[in-house]
C-alpha cells in the first residue's frame, strides 16, 4: 500500500499534519507516528529531507519482509539493493521489522524520478535515512528530540483512581505512576470515596508536541481516608527516590526469606521435573526444606486474600502486600492463630506452619511471589531501600519539600480559582 503526494498537495498536507498528525483508521496501531513535518516559511521538510522538489511516497511493510525485500520491491537492480542493503545494516536490525511499520521514499520530480532517499520509522522517536547519489550510500540513525512539560493534576475519587484521573481528562497512565510511589502507604484496591490526589508531573513529548508517556512524578499529595501521604523525590547515593514529610523513604523492604532456618531443594523454572507427577511443568516459586511446624512468616505487611486447601498445593495462604505484590505460601500443616482472610499481618509477623500437605514428597514450604499478577522469581526479588534522608543531605532534602509544596499548593489554588470563576459565569 502507497501513496502519493505532490508538491501542492504537500502543503495542504502539512497543515493538516501540524495540527494532528493522524494515520488512516485501517492501518496497524503501531503505524501511529509523526512524520517530523517542519514548516521554515521557505521549505518543507519531512524526516529533515527537503522536499520542495521531491515525490514523497508512504509504504507499509508486509508480512515476511526484510530491508532486501524491500529494496528490490523498489525497483533497485539486484547489485544495488544488495549494496543499499550492506549500507543500511548499521542502521536497520531485520529482526526489529514489523508488518505495518511505514516507511518513505523520495523520489525525484524530473524525467528521471530517481530515488534520493529512503526513511524507515523504527518507533515513534527512531527513525533512519538512507541517502542514494549516484554512486554514493550512505545511512544514518535519528532519533527525535524529547522534551518534558511539568503538568498538574488534582482530583476526588468516587471509585477507582484510574476513573477519577480519565473523568479529569487527564492520562490515566497517571494512575499507574501514582500506585508505584504510594504502594507501600496505600492498597489501592482498598480505596475510599473522597479520597483525593494533588500530583506534579513530567509528560513526554515528540518535538513538543506530540504526547508520548508519563515520565515521573515530581511531587503528590494523596489523602487517604483523611490521611494525607505525600511524596518528595529525592535522590541519595544516586538512587531516586520518594520521601514523606519527615525524610522517610516511602519505599519498605521485604524480609530475605519467609523461614529462619530452611534449604533451598527446589528452584524457580519454566521446566522442573515434578517428583510425584513424573513430568516436566513449571515451577514458579523455591521449595524451602524445613521441619514440620517450623513458623512461616509474612515477607512484608499486607492483607491475607486467600486461605483454605487447593489441591496440589494443600493448605495456603495468599497475601497481597500492595497494589503491585503479593505472595503464596503452600503445603502448610497449619495455620497461626486468628489468620483469616481480611486479617491484616506485619512483616515477620508468623502466619502458619510448614508442612507436607497436597502433592509433596516431605514437609516443605513452596513460596511464590507475583509482581503486578505474573510470576517473579523470589530469590530475584528486590528489597528496595529503606534508608531515611541522610543527615548530610537534610537542608537540601527540605529545601526540594518546601518548593514542592509551595507549588502543589499554588496549583490548587489556581484550580479553586478557575472552578469558582467558572461557577459565577454559569
Amino acid at each position: 500500500m502507497k501513496r502519493t503526494f505532490g508538491i501542492a498537495s504537500l502543503i495542504a498536507l502539512w497543515i493538516g499534519l501540524a495540527l494532528a498528525c493522524q494515520r488512516p483508521q485501517q492501518q496497524p496501531e503501531d503505524s501511529d507516528m509523526d512524520t517530523q513535518w517542519v514548516d521554515s516559511s521557505q521549505h518543507i521538510y519531512q524526516f529533515g529531507i527537503c522536499i520542495d522538489s521531491l515525490d514523497v511516497q508512504e509504504h507499509w511493510m508486509r508480512n515476511g519482509d526484510n530491508p532486501a525485500a524491500i529494496f528490490a520491491r523498489l525497483g533497485f537492480s539486484g547489485t544495488l539493493a544488495d549494496s543499499i542493503n550492506r549500507a543500511s545494516a548499521v542502521v536497520l536490525d531485520p529482526t526489529k521489522l514489523r508488518a505495518g511499520m511505514p516507511y518513505y521514499t523520495f523520489t525525484s520530480v524530473d524525467s528521471t524520478e530517481t530515488i534520493r532517499h529512503i526513511a524507515f520509522a523504527k518507533t515513534l522517536t527512531d527513525y533512519a535515512i538512507i541517502d542514494l547519489y549516484g554512486d554514493s550510500i550512505s545511512a544514518h540513525a535519528f532519533s527525535k528530540p524529547i522534551t518534558l512539560k511539568r503538568k498538574y493534576a488534582e482530583g476526588v475519587l468516587n471509585s477507582s483512581l484510574w476513573n477519577a484521573i480519565k473523568a479529569s481528562g487527564d492520562d490515566p497512565f497517571l494512575a499507574i505512576k501514582l500506585s508505584d510511589v504510594y504502594a507501600w502507604q496505600i492498597d489501592f484496591f482498598d480505596i475510599k470515596e473522597g479520597d483525593a490526589y494533588q500530583v506534579l508531573y513530567h509528560e513526554a513529548y515528540i518535538d513538543d508536541t506530540t504526547s508520548l508517556s508519563i515520565a515521573s512524578i515530581e511531587g503528590a499529595i494523596f489523602t487517604h481516608q483523611g490521611k494525607a501521604y505525600v511524596a518528595i523525590p529525592f535522590t541519595q547515593d544516586s538512587v531516586f527516590e520518594y520521601f514523606d514529610e519527615e525524610g522517610g523513604s516511602l519505599r519498605r523492604a521485604f524480609l530475605k526469606a519467609p523461614l529462619d532456618f530452611f534449604r533451598i531443594t527446589s528452584r524457580f523454572t519454566n521446566a522442573r521435573f515434578h517428583p510425584i507427577l513424573k513430568r516436566y511443568r513449571a515451577h514458579h516459586g523455591v521449595d524451602y526444606a524445613a521441619p514440620t511446624g517450623t513458623p512461616v512468616r509474612s515477607i512484608g505487611a499486607g492483607t491475607v486474600i486467600a486461605k483454605g486447601y487447593e489441591g496440589g498445593g494443600g493448605n495456603f495462604l495468599k497475601i497481597r502486600h500492595n497494589s503491585v505484590y503479593t505472595t503464596t505460601y503452600m503445603h502448610l500443616s497449619r495455620f497461626a492463630k486468628g489468620i483469616q482472610v481480611g486479617s491484616h499481618v506485619q512483616q515477620g509477623e508468623e502466619i502458619a506452619y510448614v508442612g507436607s500437605t497436597g502433592l509433596s514428597t516431605g514437609p516443605h514450604l513452596d513460596f511464590r511471589v507475583y509482581k503486578n499478577g505474573e510470576p517473579i522469581d523470589p530469590l530475584k526479588l528486590e528489597a528496595p531501600p529503606s534508608e531515611p534522608v541522610q543527615p548530610a543531605l537534610r537542608d537540601s532534602f527540605m529545601q526540594i519539600k518546601a518548593a514542592v509544596l509551595a507549588e502543589l499548593d499554588s496549583c490548587h489554588q489556581s484550580r479553586l480559582a478557575q472552578r469558582l470563576q467558572e461557577m459565577r459565569t454559569k
